[in-house]
């Protein structure tokens, strides 16, 4: 009798540690699926139907809290930002605002500058948070990244300061001369010569707005709606035909080299240009009696065959810290001799946007006393260039045998161009 007691005295002992275990078992199992998860917002019974429905589709990043500050729900983009850690509340001034919205019901809206994760720099990261009751005993945090904004704002204001004083310069040039003009009515030798300066101040007006027009449309067009095969000789000879003159009268050589018969990807007018804007600031930067060299080339990278362009020239180079800077708007490395040729500091600017949009890149060499050299690169028109291996005989627009014109450049060899 005392063994089948004892018998039944272990089951039943067994039985209540079994009950025991698989009730903390339970209620850890409960805990563990309220703790809030890095996922985006998922569904819980705390908050009121559909809201979590509607926070997931939002673009701001969501945090939920509850009457003791923890975190019920958290997008995947409130942890991105550092919003929330180990389950709380990260920024201390959003949660004071989550506080005193819970105290009186009222929604508040702030902007901070939070520092960025992962960054050693200090760049602060601008956010707007808004704070509102959600029910009786949560609060709502909403958050939206402003740093882009911010940067697209700012880079408004000065291309807003810079073309009004760029446009200022000019015209009170032409204003104060004009007045010039009305003095100096009886003098004719002195009306010709404020009449000249005149002409020059309207080219200089005239030339500015047209960048203007330019750098916006290179902006605002996608170039490969219209895009073709380009050949990249046409656009060399358009190139040095734009700048004959001005080479001419400051006796510069002009020479292109390297491959003929490439082809590039893209819109005519935006290429041309962009390379007609290189060739001009080489000219108008070299000394007289010096050599700019035009070269093309075919190199191979990863991701398919790209066509390079060089532009090199021996005029007064680019410091170091003058060449992080001159693809911005406006920026001029000689003020001075700007004024003088008449520039506006927008060429640089179309290049980079035109080649960006093409899918190439820009790159420069320079050194101070020896001249620079601005690369393109550009995708290559394959197509176009597997019909020319096809048929070498003919030409692309009228099958015609091509017939360059060997008079309209000097040869120049690629060592000499390229550096």
């Amino acid at each position: 009798m005392d063994v089948n007691a004892a018998v039944a005295a272990a089951a039943a002992i067994a039985g209540v540690l079994t009950g025991v275990i698989a009730m903390l078992a339970f209620r850890w199992s409960e805990r563990e699926q309220k703790r809030p998860t890095r996922t985006s917002l998922h569904t819980d019974p705390v908050l009121p139907p559909g809201v979590d429905t509607v926070l997931s589709v939002l673009r701001s990043s969501a945090v939920v809290l509850d009457e003791a500050d923890a975190v019920v729900k958290a997008s995947s983009a409130a942890y991105a930002l550092g919003l929330v850690r180990g389950g709380k509340l990260a920024v201390e001034p959003m949660l004071q605002m989550a506080r005193d919205t819970r105290r009186d019901g009222e929604i508040r809206q702030v902007e901070l500058d939070l520092p960025r994760r992962g960054t050693g720099r200090g760049e602060a990261l601008a956010v707007s948070a808004r704070v509102a009751p959600l029910g009786s005993r949560l609060v709502l945090l909403l958050v939206e990244d402003l740093t882009e904004a911010r940067r697209i704002e700012a880079v408004r204001r000065d291309f807003v300061a810079n073309v009004s004083h760029e446009l200022k310069t000019p015209v009170g040039a032409l204003s104060l001369l004009s007045e010039a003009v009305m003095d100096a009515s009886d003098d004719p030798e002195a009306v010709q010569r404020f009449a000249g300066r005149m002409q020059i101040e309207a080219t200089r007006l005239t030339n500015l707005v047209q960048e203007l027009i330019d750098l916006s449309r290179v902006q605002n067009d996608d170039p490969l709606e219209d895009a073709e095969p380009v050949r990249v000789d046409e656009l060399v000879a358009e190139a040095i035909d734009r700048c004959r003159h001005q080479a001419g009268t400051k006796q510069i050589t002009m020479a292109a080299g390297g491959t003929a018969d490439l082809h590039v990807w893209g819109n005519r007018g935006q290429l041309a240009a962009a390379l007609g804007n290189l060739v001009e600031n080489a000219v108008n930067y070299s000394p007289a009696r010096t050599r700019v060299g035009i070269a093309a080339r075919r190199i191979s990278v990863s991701g398919g065959d790209m066509i390079e362009l060089a532009v090199t020239d021996q005029g007064i180079g680019i410091t170091d810290k003058d060449k992080e800077r001159i693809f911005e708007r406006f920026y001029r490395v000689d003020p001075a001799r700007s004024r003088a040729t008449g520039g506006t500091g927008l060429g640089l600017a179309i290049v980079k946007h035109v080649v960006a949009s093409h899918g190439g890149e820009v790159t420069v060499w320079s050194a101070e006393g020896q001249g620079s050299t601005f690369t393109l690169r550009l995708p290559e028109a394959g197509a176009a260039r597997d019909r020319a291996q096809q048929h070498p005989d003919l030409d692309e627009e009228d099958g015609q045998s091509p017939t360059p014109d060997p008079t309209a450049y000097e040869t120049l060899s690629a060592p000499e161009v390229l550096p």
